[in-house]
């Protein structure tokens, strides 16, 4: 090819790019298209063959990238420039009002400038971009190291590849999510394929963008919104948030336009009522609203405490409500016999998710609430989790409804509570049977493979392959994670057994008083009552347990089949730093688990429990913390964050002294 020719195909080149960036920015930053779509594939055609024709002329912001990459075998850790902090919560105008009076004290100011911004229920990414084009995408992760998305995000209309007139570096944070539209198309698209339907947006939005293959993240409509900057290198910065998000504006970021500048509290409160208001005609899930001091100098002066900035908080919506149908009021057969009334509703979007079923707990709260087949019901998602029914809307009660009457017994009862039973054994926080499902333990249970959770572990393929709609390849995986659950711990072994009044936090007091299995087993009330938290009646229940036969030959069997723990060391419980106290985990932690928390709270001698009462000792808030926490506030019960928790665990004695009740 001559001189001309190659010159001339890289003008056109950079034509078709500049062009089709314009295009892009316009439909996906703006919301108003400036080409049709034909027009625009027409562009994108030919820019595709030119860069085949001269692979040297395909650049890395080039459009044609967006396709992303070959699926990677796993992501790689990234390291973020600036740490992405977490963000203190507030809930009630009375909170926010203590928030606004420190930043004024601290700053020594009557009145204070913030920006509000709606808080995005998606997933936090952070952007990278050196001499104007994208380098990297990696989540959150822990603050100070995410996952390599890059891939993925290449795919996503709104990212930008390239920026105009950007510095040296920068690091551009958003959030990725789903829009209710683009959610609704999704679940209809896997509905179709026969695959499940995802609960909300936001899980939508994650695990859209943690897949493997970018191909997939690809066909699934995920946008976003940009809100700040982490680390930048050259180029003079704007002094204010508001500024700064106008020059993410300028570049080609899609910034939200409900975001305001708003001065003092009394403006900021009526921007949160006005936002509350709007939310359910957003086009997108949001779950709060984010205030942030708006001078940036004053911001630096603030500072921060632990992973969470000083100068902005994130004031959350209270939970929200819906009306909807009860259908029928089924009950269900729990794992130790109990029977459970559950309503059966018109489907409700409510909280970011359908609810089609609610509990009714037990026949005193139904009768307390007064819920009957026909009423027209008030929903909502207790600390935006759990949906629950807040009441009765009686004057939409139809004519002719009867108060709901609980059975004694219920048909195949006995049937219902061994499958029941079964699931609970395979559950994550049990056994951990990756794949043992509602439906697949029913499967096992009525084709007579599986009569004791036991027998899962005499499982041969070829028994499993016969069962309807199971193929090879789905049956070899249960075996293999059947397999992997024979080594376990002897805490999670006890919740998994199903002994009645035994959960989490009794089996890891019961584990750690043992040792053993056998020593517990032969252990009488007496001395099982000298168990933390055992009265009489679990007493009871424990040892009647190990006295039934049948339930000392499933332990029998299960070490025969290759079932194993590893011997509890016992320490003496007074020389135990936590023993006396309770702690409450509530929010997200980011360095482990709510399970391996709890198991290094339970061997510092504390109780976990999952409630907050004036019997609590200490209340541990990770991210997104919800109701408990301020429940915590409420009660005067001290609280601290992750940060302090590690110290906690890592030199208990010394932050004890400051923790003691």
């Amino acid at each position: 090819m001559s001189s001309d020719a190659k010159l001339q195909a890289s003008a056109r080149a950079m034509a078709l790019r500049e062009a089709i960036g314009r295009h892009d920015h316009a439909y996906y930053v703006l919301d108003a298209p400036t080409v049709s779509d034909a027009a625009y594939d027409d562009l994108m055609r030919e820019l595709n063959s030119l860069e085949a024709a001269h692979p040297d002329l395909c650049t890395p912001d080039s459009p044609t990238q967006r396709v992303g990459g070959k699926p990677a075998s796993g992501f790689a850790p990234v390291r973020h420039g600036r740490a992405m902090l977490s963000l203190a919560n507030a809930f009630s105008e009375a909170d926010f009002a203590d928030f606004n009076r420190r930043v004024c004290e601290r700053l020594g100011r009557e009145d204070v400038a913030y920006v509000a911004e709606t808080k995005l229920d998606g997933l936090a990414i952070n952007l990278t971009y050196e001499n104007g084009t994208l380098v990297s995408a990696a989540t959150r992760g822990d603050g100070e190291v995410g996952e390599d998305v890059t891939a993925n995000i290449r795919t996503i209309g709104a990212v930008p590849l390239a920026l105009k007139g950007a510095p040296r570096l920068i690091e551009v944070r958003g959030e990725v999510y789903l829009p209710h539209e683009g959610f609704e198309a999704l679940n209809r698209a896997q509905l179709a394929s026969g695959a499940k339907a995802f609960a909300n947006p936001r899980n939508a939005a994650a695990g859209s963008l943690r897949q493997l293959d970018p191909a997939i993240t690809r066909a699934r409509p995920l946008t976003l919104y940009c809100y700040g900057i982490g680390q930048v290198e050259g180029g003079e910065l704007p002094q204010t948030h508001f500024e700064t998000l106008a020059w993410l504006r300028e570049m080609g970021c899609r910034v939200s336009p409900e975001s305001q500048r708003v001065n003092g509290q009394a403006e900021a409160l009526r921007y949160y009522r006005e936002i509350e208001a709007r939310r359910p005609h957003l086009g997108y899930d949001i779950d709060g609203v984010v205030f942030k001091v708006d001078r940036l100098d004053w911001q630096v002066e603030l500072g921060q405490v632990s992973r969470a900035p000083r100068w902005a908080i994130a004031y959350k919506f209270r939970p929200e409500e819906r009306e909807t149908r009860v259908l029928a009021i089924d009950v269900q057969v729990g794992r130790t016999g109990q029977l459970t009334p559950v309503a059966r509703l018109e489907p409700v979007f409510v909280g970011g998710v359908t609810v089609t079923n609610v509990t009714l707990h037990n026949a005193d709260e139904i009768a307390r609430k007064d819920v009957r087949v026909g009423d027209m019901v008030v929903v909502r998602r207790a600390g935006d989790v759990i949906p629950e029914v807040v009441g009765v809307v009686l004057d939409k009660r139809p004519p002719g409804t009867v108060p709901f009457e609980m059975p004694q017994a219920v048909p195949d009862q006995a049937d219902q509570q061994q499958i029941q039973a079964l699931i609970h054994f395979a559950s994550r926080r049990a056994m951990d049977i990756e794949g043992l499902g509602d439906k697949l333990a029913e499967q096992l249970l009525r084709s007579g493979l599986v009569q004791d959770p036991a027998d899962l572990y005499a499982l041969s393929l070829e028994q499993l392959v016969s069962l309807e709609r199971l193929g090879e390849k789905s049956a070899e995986n249960l075996l293999r994670a059947i397999d992997l659950s024979r080594t376990t711990t002897l805490p999670r072994l006890l919740h998994a057994l199903g002994i009645a009044e035994v959960g989490e936090a009794t089996a890891r007091q019961l584990a750690s008083h043992f040792g053993d299995l056998d020593a517990l087993a032969e252990a009488s009330v007496a001395m099982l009552e000298e168990v933390p938290d055992v009265g009489p009646i679990v007493a009871s229940k424990i040892a009647a347990y190990f006295a039934d036969d049948e339930h000392r030959e499933r332990v029998h069997r299960l070490r025969t089949l290759g079932v194993h723990w590893p011997a509890v060391t016992r320490a003496p419980a007074d020389n135990l730093p936590l023993t006396g106290w309770t702690v409450v985990l509530t929010g997200t932690l980011e360095s482990m688990g709510r399970e391996q928390a709890s198991e290094q709270l339970a061997a510092l001698g504390a109780k976990v429990s999952g409630s907050v009462s004036k019997k609590t000792s200490l209340v541990v808030v990770g991210a997104d913390a919800g109701s408990k926490a301020r429940k915590a506030a409420e009660l005067g019960i001290p609280t601290i964050d992750e940060e302090r928790f590690s110290a906690l665990l890592a030199a208990p004695a010394e932050v004890l002294q400051t923790l003691r009740p």
